[in-house]
């Protein structure tokens, strides 16, 4: 018997088939015999479901502002079943044990599946990181962020070169600040400009050692593109949000790197076919965090539940393909971190959306973040009707099966590891 069969799913080249699954694989794309559970999705498009490689999903001490739970529920509800998160937590991500502690923790709350990144430090021996399980290291801070300190040009020119070693995937926060310190949205622009940020691109491709790809992060510029090394991953509120779409002080537009006239806005969505990945950048802070002067509010926004759901609207109206828009969400970032990516194929993760293709208006009250806002209310998005993870419903209709999700070490994870 078949564990549970899709009716009538589009997919992606237009065709329209049954999906039929058995102990967690795709084993048939046609006409399926009955099965125990089955689903019709008639004129619902299903794609595979998206790797958001670079999450912050708090936790600990900062779960106030999110927490596994929560954040797996709004990756799922915006078709994301993989993400990848970040060690710029409290306390960093320096050490096996913290490590460890962190990957218990997601094993213990989160509902889609995850990978974690280890951080990177002076004095830091990444090898045992590596060994521990660590996705990939970084975002490596070129230049200061929330939570994270920045290496020197030599300091991360160093810890490049052990990272390369190893044959780890290294990302990296590219971007220069110059002095004072901003009173408006302007202002975070100006002192963490796009000409900064392409210096920085430039001191690290001179770094880099022989042979090495890095992942570049959030590239904010069009102008960032072409100098960038490595992959180039752009995040939606530097696609879709501009300074002028917000008052001059709005701390909830407030993000490293920041949002950009809607001049540059436009520049860095043409140049859509230059762009690698898209990632979400999720980084929730509570109301109350963002509620202070400009000068005092921390940087960061919530993304991963609308990242698919703005983009998936751009399918619909026609601006971007959705092959395109797979391969950057899907096939990519896979390829950066050399894990299989979700598709129909039989070694591909059996993860796949199903979307209405029909546009509901974004509301903060209907996502899922524990933060309770969104730099997105009242823009339109496509949500998913049904996630599936792993050939099983894990969300449809707005409901969760709870599912526990699936902690996915790095290549270099030693096999014998307490956490497995």
């Amino acid at each position: 018997m078949l564990d549970l069969v899709l009716r009538n799913a589009t997919l992606p080249d237009g065709r329209v088939a049954d999906l039929a699954f058995q102990n967690g694989r795709l084993v048939h794309i046609g006409r399926a015999a009955r099965s125990d559970q089955e689903v019709d999705c008639t004129a619902l498009l299903c794609i595979p479901a998206a790797t958001d490689i670079h999450v912050h999903m708090r936790g600990g001490i900062q779960s106030a502002k999110e927490d596994w739970r929560t954040g797996s529920m709004a990756a799922l509800a915006g078709g994301v079943t993989m993400v990848v998160d970040q060690p710029n937590t409290i306390p960093p991500l320096l050490t096996p044990d913290r490590y460890l502690e962190r990957v218990l923790e997601a094993k213990e709350h989160a509902l889609c599946g995850f990978a974690i990144n280890a951080g990177v430090s002076p004095g830091v021996d990444p090898l045992h990181l590596w060994r521990a399980g660590a996705m990939a290291f970084g975002e490596i801070f070129a230049a200061p962020s929330s939570y994270g300190d920045a290496l020197t040009p030599e300091e991360l020119k160093q810890s490049l070169r052990s990272i390369h070693a190893l044959g780890a995937p290294a990302t990296i926060h590219a971007e220069e600040v110059g002095s004072g310190i901003p009173d408006s949205l302007q202002e975070h622009h100006q002192i963490r400009s796009p000409e900064g940020e392409v210096r920085s691109l430039q001191m690290i491709r001179d770094i880099l050692p022989p042979g090495m790809k890095p992942h570049i992060c959030h590239i904010s510029s069009s102008a960032s593109l072409p100098v960038a090394p490595g992959s180039k991953e752009v995040t939606p509120h530097h696609l879709f949000l501009s300074i002028e779409q917000f008052t001059p002080d709005d701390t909830f537009g407030r993000v490293n790197p920041p949002l950009r006239p809607e001049s540059e806005r436009r520049a860095l969505f043409a140049a859509w076919e230059s762009i690698d990945i898209i990632a979400s950048d999720h980084a929730p802070h509570t109301i109350e965090d963002k509620a202070v002067s400009f000068a005092e509010a921390p940087s960061g926004l919530p993304g991963v539940e609308t990242m698919l759901p703005l983009l998936m609207n751009e399918v619909r109206k026609g601006t971007i393909t959705l092959s395109s828009l797979i391969d950057k969400t899907a096939v990519a970032p896979c390829r950066v971190l050399g894990i299989p990516p979700a598709g129909f194929a039989p070694d591909q993760r059996h993860d796949f959306a199903l979307y209405p293709m029909e546009p509901v208006t974004i509301r903060s009250d209907t996502l899922h973040s524990k933060c309770g806002w969104t730099p997105y209310e009242g823009m339109e998005g496509v949500f998913p009707d049904l996630v599936v993870q792993n050939g099983e419903i894990v969300y449809y209709e707005s409901e969760y099966s709870c599912i526990p999700g699936i902690y996915l070490p790095g290549r270099g994870y030693q096999v014998g590891d307490p956490i497995q």
